[in-house]
């Protein structure tokens, strides 16, 4: 088993040219990444591939002064050059290294590589996600995922980044990943691809010895943390994002969605365990159906497809997927423990932190759902009132009480249903009379004028107000909806994205409504799982990352950014009485003349790298280049629009495909 290492190497880098020979503590800085690959364990062969342009001689003329084996190949694809150099040196594994990578940490190489060996993965690293700072990155790979990759790859950005097509396709190439076990390490900064990058560089070679090590590169900036602010202003990753957002879109097809949706439902209801997730609510064949993996505002599906996600599952993924500071926080949790026999001191500091943010919020109790959370609040406003009857107005999950009066009433018992009354949002029109009603749950959307005479009804009429902000609850505002537009409920319910995807949900309210859930003579709420200490980190750590960094302030900057062009896009094509934009920004919904047009609209916004149903469900990790991909996605989706209607041929355009929006309806 031959296992080399392939150092990528070129003068030509558009922000630094010539970086990679540039001097470093008195060698090139292509030596110390050489000396770093040499002395790992488990490496056979270290090369330098370079390309056949003339620009690049000086890397070929230096590697033949220094005896050091290098190839030549194509200058854009990478991948071509990887394959040409592998094959020909025989190798069974493959690293690749970037040549502007100075401080590459020989321990880590061997880890990856040992990784690599220890899980059978054709592809392991230490970058998906990244946890080691920015300049340490290590790709491991088998020569047959190479191979493959060669073969099929035919997008630019998978040939100009070599195990780009592997580390998308994970349900064809198993993947492991090296997590750094010291947490934080992802912001560091320690890549050399700007000016900027040479002096922090420069600086810290002058008091390092090579090859690196990681741990004492750290002592160096302890004692100097000023260094760090030398290439602060310059992010990960970012001229790769930046060309992924312009790259021309390939034609996604979706054959293994399509069979695993065929085996699905063999064993699974409608082939997915969630409604709003399920081939239902998308076109036929024209849609990804299941996922492989996410990261950050992209997601995978099992055909090898990525799209910048404006779904985030539902609403919960607020920060992004992966977000490193809530898996480090699981992952520290996990180190200690999930479930106790005990009640664990993570419930009391979240209760705590949920008190802090949410202005009705005096005592709390967690559930896992929202269905769980706005159940018990029901029973708890009963309860409270000694009253039966439920005014609703929107989705509140689930349960009996909830699903009654609609027409997804199947299977619940009549004198259930006939005690909860749908209500149009807005109306004043409630049905039975005010002695009979304990609650009127509501979500919170939009109209404080209308929230404000809600509080004022209900308190004269002796009626518990509810607020379901499991969708408005952290995204709004830290403190809900109730925070945003100044009306406070008596119990409120949040979940979503109170962790970041994690199962977690909260009931919360005032004081002397929530002492019913404790003994005696008390309502019961109760489960095993209520206070499973991976999510409540998880939840501890969205919150305070979400109240640090300002996040609802970011996700109402960058939704209104996104909702004007949009809007702006709309209106250059004749298409505002067809589709339409309103709510808040961090989940600006959209409005849709008729369910073909929403279909196509759907099917051509997936063709065009992103997912969508009928929101902009915006996260933290959705940049500029994120935006612009999505801008330029909905200007080509929108000129089809306006070309199918002009032509009149929408229905060969959607075929038999059509998602019919299906809102609940009022059956009392």
């Amino acid at each position: 088993m031959k296992t080399i290492a392939i150092i990528q190497a070129r003068m030509g880098s558009t922000r630094f040219p010539g970086k990679v020979l540039k001097d470093l503590g008195g060698y090139p800085v292509l030596w110390w990444v050489y000396i770093a690959a040499h002395e790992a364990i488990g490496v056979d062969d270290v090369i330098i591939a370079t390309s056949v342009l003339d620009q690049d001689n000086p890397i070929a003329e230096w590697c033949e002064q220094e005896q050091i084996t290098y190839w030549r190949g194509s200058e854009t694809d990478v991948l071509e050059r990887f394959h040409q150099c592998a094959t020909v040196h025989k190798a069974d594994v493959i690293l690749r290294l970037t040549g502007d990578c100075p401080f590459l940490d020989p321990q880590i190489i061997t880890e990856v590589v040992k990784l690599r060996e220890m899980t059978g993965a054709d592809y392991a690293c230490n970058v998906d996600p990244p946890t080691y700072p920015d300049g340490l990155d290590v790709e491991c790979f088998t020569w047959e995922a190479l191979h493959v990759s060669h073969l099929e790859a035919t997008r630019l950005t998978d040939r100009d980044c070599v195990c780009q097509y592997m580390s998308r396709n994970r349900h064809r190439f198993k993947a492991a990943n090296l997590t750094c076990p010291l947490p934080g390490l992802h912001k560091e900064r320690w890549v050399l691809d700007t000016k900027d990058d040479y002096e922090f560089c420069k600086a810290v070679a002058s008091r390092l010895g090579a090859p690196a090590n990681y741990t004492s590169i750290l002592r160096i900036l302890d004692k100097e943390p000023e260094l760090r602010k030398i290439n602060e202003r310059w992010t990960r990753n970012e001229r790769f994002y930046s060309v992924l957002s312009q790259e021309e879109q390939p034609r996604r097809t979706f054959r293994r969605s399509d069979t695993l949706l065929s085996k699905a439902l063999s064993t699974i209801p409608f082939g997915s365990q969630t409604f709003s997730k399920s081939h239902i609510q998308f076109p036929g064949g024209r849609a990804p159906l299941y996922v492989t993996h996410a990261d950050g505002s992209h997601i995978y599906d099992v055909d090898g497809n990525d799209y910048v996600d404006l779904v985030n599952a539902v609403l919960p993924v607020v920060l992004g997927y992966r977000d490193p500071d809530v898996d480090a926080a699981i992952r520290d949790q996990l180190n200690r423990g999930i479930s106790f026999s005990l009640a664990s001191d993570r419930e009391v500091e979240l209760s705590e932190l949920l008190v802090k943010h949410i202005p009705c919020a005096e005592m709390v109790k967690f559930g896992k759902t929202g269905t769980d959370v706005t159940t018990a609040a029901i029973r708890l406003a009963r309860a409270y009132t000694g009253r039966d009857h439920v005014l609703l107005s929107g989705y509140h999950g689930w349960a009996d009480w909830s699903m009654g009066p609609t027409d997804r009433y199947k299977g619940i018992p009549e004198s259930v249903r006939r005690l909860t009354h749908r209500v149009p949002y807005g109306t004043q029109d409630w049905g039975p009379g005010y002695d009979k009603i304990a609650a009127f749950i509501v979500e919170p959307n939009d109209n404080p004028e209308y929230l404000k005479f809600l509080r004022e009804y209900c308190t004269e009429r002796g009626i518990v107000l509810i607020f379901d902000e499991i969708i408005t609850g952290f995204r709004y505002s830290l403190g809900g909806a109730q925070k945003f537009f100044g009306v406070t409920p008596d119990l409120a319910c949040f979940g979503k994205a109170m962790g970041n995807g994690m199962p977690i949900s909260a009931l919360v309210g005032r004081r002397n409504i929530m002492k019913l859930c404790e003994p005696p003579n008390n309502i019961f709420y109760s489960g095993t799982f209520f206070g499973e200490t991976l999510s409540i980190a998880a939840a501890i750590a969205t919150i305070n990352k979400m109240e640090r960094e300002n996040v609802c302030n970011y996700l109402q900057d960058n939704g209104w950014y996104l909702s004007d062009r949009v809007e702006t896009l709309i209106a250059n094509a004749d298409l505002e009485d067809h589709i339409k934009l309103s709510g808040h920004p961090s989940r600006r919904m959209l409005w849709f003349r008729d369910d073909k047009i929403r279909t196509l609209f759907m099917m051509e916004m997936i063709q065009n790298g992103v997912l969508i149903i009928n929101s902009h469900n915006m996260s933290y990790a959705i940049k500029k280049p994120e935006i612009d991909r999505i801008r330029i996605a909905y200007e080509k989706t929108l000129g089809v629009i306006k070309d199918a209607l002009e032509l009149e041929d929408i229905d060969s355009r959607i075929g038999n495909s059509v998602v019919t929006a299906a809102p609940l309806r009022a059956t009392s």
